[in-house]
């Protein structure tokens, strides 16, 4: 269960919150000969592996609409309508994201603005062992949509039957993705970053994955393709006081527990009652989830800290950065103007890091590993290049060449002062 670490002094805390570290350097030889097989043998390749890791022999790699329409049965009317109404609260979210185009004149004749442009093409990876995570599509389809991505490439691994999760490919269609590969782990990520004779190449790669995939992400990123940010396991923290509820408190912890062996749980509370009674309320409520095994393993490696009081609680979760931060205090409003390191945020005893997860409409693709430091989650923004803009008139060039002329001659640069010159030059003529 849970180490409980009392009233740690500040010179401990970078050694009570560092992230477990996972040594990748095995890794690396194994992902480079992926990618590089990949990168010259095309689909050949992506089939041999997918053979070799995944287990299963793959003639197609590109769904067919008979199979998406296939899944479109399987799913229930249930299910299907909760996935449109999350789809509609990302929507409603992320379409508030962009801003409209400003012009700015600077001086007079002077006019500067900045247009978001749409990646060309973007890449998404749905992972799909454990866990289909179709809820991921929504959260990179969405944006990628409203960003205006003219290409939008899917890959995840299929099951042992050759097929994807029925609710992957429905998620997918109700986003407006079509380009759907049955394809898993490095040779999904080797296949979007060089392109294949199935599978367009892409210009930025989005989505979580194992540790072989984020090291082959981090690999195509050296060689020019853009990812979506430095990935980790995932993590919640949670700050408490004596006001919050531990049956609350213990369910937040699990469902991020249950994620996997590695993912990482905290507690930060300046009360022993609470801690204890959190403690409690998780044994009891183990032995109710079907990835129990899964949750403990978590838990044994993850923390409740005991402070002295909530102000010390605040620096301490800054300093971890968490991924995920639930406060559960009184006045959480104000307590959260106080964070400044965090993925994401969930205020108050009702607002559980699930929400967030599916529904509530921000998005779920988020900093790990301390990078909420100087990283954002996925927006909009992720799937849009922002092109700068200047038109001047000749009045406009008149009032700024003097100044653009003196500071490149003052660098040394006589051509680019030369390219104001003559055109002040010509203007006089005329």
């Amino acid at each position: 269960m849970m180490q409980l670490i009392k009233f740690p002094e500040k010179h401990q805390w970078a050694s009570i919150l560092k992230r477990p570290v996972f040594d990748n350097t095995a890794l690396v030889g194994t992902v480079q000969s992926v990618l590089g097989a990949v990168k010259i043998e095309g689909d050949a390749a992506v089939k041999k592996y997918t053979a070799q890791f995944d287990g299963v022999e793959i003639n197609e790699i590109l769904v067919t609409e008979a199979e998406i329409a296939t899944a479109m049965a399987l799913v229930s009317e249930e299910l299907k309508a909760a996935i449109i109404q999350a789809v509609a609260n990302i929507r409603q979210f992320h379409n508030n994201q962009l801003a409209p185009v400003e012009v700015i004149e600077t001086m007079p004749g002077v006019k500067c603005w900045r247009k978001s442009v749409g990646i060309e093409k973007v890449g998404l990876y749905i992972p799909g062992g454990s866990a289909p995570l179709f809820s991921t599509i929504l959260m990179l389809g969405v944006p990628a949509q409203i960003a205006g991505c003219k290409e939008i490439v899917l890959c995840s691994p299929p099951n042992k039957s050759g097929e994807l999760h029925p609710a992957i490919l429905f998620a997918a269609q109700l986003v407006g993705i079509t380009k759907i590969y049955k394809i898993g782990g490095v040779q999904a990520i080797a296949a979007m970053a060089y392109g294949t004779e199935t599978v367009p190449q892409v210009y930025k790669i989005f989505g979580p994955g194992n540790q072989y995939v984020t090291c082959a992400k981090q690999l195509i990123q050296q060689q020019g393709i853009a990812i979506d940010m430095p990935a980790g396991p995932s993590e919640v923290c949670v700050l408490a006081d004596a006001t919050s509820n531990p049956v609350f408190v213990a369910a937040d912890l699990l469902s991020q527990a249950e994620h996997g062996a590695d993912s990482q749980v905290l507690l930060v509370t300046d009360s022993l009652t609470i801690a204890n009674q959190v403690q409690s309320e998780l044994v009891k409520q183990l032995d109710k989830l079907s990835r129990k095994e899964l949750a403990i393993k978590a838990l044994n490696n993850s923390t409740c800290i005991l402070i002295k009081d909530i102000n010390e609680g605040i620096e301490l979760v800054n300093a971890y950065a968490a991924e995920h931060l639930i406060i559960a205090c009184e006045n959480p409003e104000n307590i959260s103007n106080q964070i400044y390191n965090a993925g994401s945020i969930f205020l108050g005893n009702y607002s559980p890091e699930s929400v967030g997860d599916y529904a509530s409409g921000t998005n779920h693709t988020l900093p790990t590993n301390g990078y909420a430091k100087a990283y954002s989650g996925v927006s909009v923004d992720s799937f849009v290049k922002k092109i700068t803009y200047q038109q001047l008139s000749p009045t406009g060039l008149s009032n700024i060449a003097s100044i653009v002329e003196l500071m490149a001659e003052a660098e040394g640069l006589d051509a680019h002062a030369n390219a104001v010159r003559v055109r002040r030059i010509n203007e006089l003529k005329n």
